[in-house]
């Protein structure tokens, strides 16, 4: 595998990816995989690259929206 980006990477190999950055996310040990793991769906499918995913993520925190549930952060 050549990188990271949805145009030098297989559907399966972005899954890998996924899956090795977060670690065992068929655990689900404390209650927030599920919810990780469906974040990057879009990365996983090819819609959107991880970088967008993050930015979005993270400018939650910045515009202070952390209270705003859109089903994309740890509810535990």
């Amino acid at each position: 595998m050549s990188g990271y980006l949805i145009k030098d990477t297989t559907k399966e190999e972005r899954r890998q990816i996924v899956a090795e950055s977060l670690g065992n996310i068929e655990a689900y040990c404390d209650g927030c995989m599920p919810g990780l793991a469906e974040m990057y769906q879009d990365y996983i499918d090819g819609k959107r690259e991880i970088r967008e995913i993050n930015m979005e993520y993270n400018a939650r925190y910045v515009k202070g929206d952390m209270d705003k549930d859109n089903g994309r952060s740890c509810m535990m």
